[in-house]
This record gives C-alpha cells, sequence and structure tokens, in this order.
C-alpha cells in the first residue's frame, strides 16, 4: 500500500494559476501509477472544477481566491475545491440531456464531472466541491 500525499493550495481566480494546480494533481496521479483513462478523466474533471470555481464562483474577481485540497495514493485522489462566491444549489442546474437543454451550455461541466469521478458532492452552501476517483473503477465494460 502507497502512503497519501496531501496538498493544500490557495491560487488567485486566475485560470492560469488553475491550470498549473491542476498540472501538480495530473503529476501525482502519474507518480502514484493512475492509469491513462483514470488521468484522462480526473484532468478534465479538475479543468472543469476550477474553472466553475474562478468564473462562476469567485466571478474572475481578483480579490478573491479558489482553495484546493488534493490527496492521492495509488487507489484514490480526492479534491476539495472552495471558492468564495455565493454558492448554488446543484438541484436547480438544469439536466443538459433534457430536449429543452440541448441547445443551453449550462449543466454540462457538473455531468462531465459526474461521468468522470466515482463521486461528486457539494457543500458550504455550493461553493465547495468535493469529488473522488477510485483508481481503475468502471468503465471496463467498454471492452
Amino acid at each position: 500500500m502507497s502512503t497519501t500525499e496531501s496538498f493544500d493550495v490557495t491560487i488567485p481566480s486566475d485560470t492560469a494559476k488553475g491550470r498549473e494546480v491542476q498540472d501538480q494533481i495530473v503529476e501525482s496521479l502519474e507518480a502514484h501509477g493512475f492509469s491513462a483513462r483514470d488521468v484522462f478523466g480526473v484532468r478534465l474533471a479538475l479543468e472543469e472544477a476550477i474553472v466553475n470555481a474562478i468564473k462562476h464562483g469567485n466571478r474572475m474577481d481578483p480579490e478573491k481566491n479558489v482553495r484546493i485540497q488534493w490527496e492521492v495514493n495509488a487507489s484514490y485522489v480526492k479534491v476539495t475545491i472552495e471558492d468564495q462566491g455565493e454558492g448554488f444549489d446543484v438541484e436547480d442546474v438544469p439536466d443538459p440531456t433534457d430536449d429543452e437543454n440541448l441547445d443551453k451550455p449550462g449543466g454540462r461541466g457538473i455531468m462531465l464531472m459526474r461521468s468522470f469521478m466515482s463521486h461528486v458532492a457539494y457543500d458550504g452552501g455550493g461553493n465547495i466541491l468535493i469529488m473522488d476517483k477510485r483508481c481503475g473503477e468502471e468503465e471496463e465494460s467498454d471492452d
């Protein structure tokens, strides 16, 4: 069993800084032996989550920060992303697969995160996202 590494970073509302943290997390996944498929899925979910925190949560306010915490070992990664926005109710986000929403942009990021991660939840009134991925979980049915 490998050791679990934990990280805690606070960044400004800047998508370039978000990409730097995303790259750090991906490097941690690769170092712990996550498959290319799992790394790909987590990378997409992270990109969506971090950009959402910066753009929708903090509304690109340079005075606001995003805190990103993660822990990773050979079997899972858990990421917590907290913005300083007002939050939201995830139940109020329209389902992008409903016919009336197919042409609307909202909700696709949350759907993407849920499809690539093992667990996705919101806390703190909607401004804290907690998601994790169990290494090698599901998705084998394509073979």
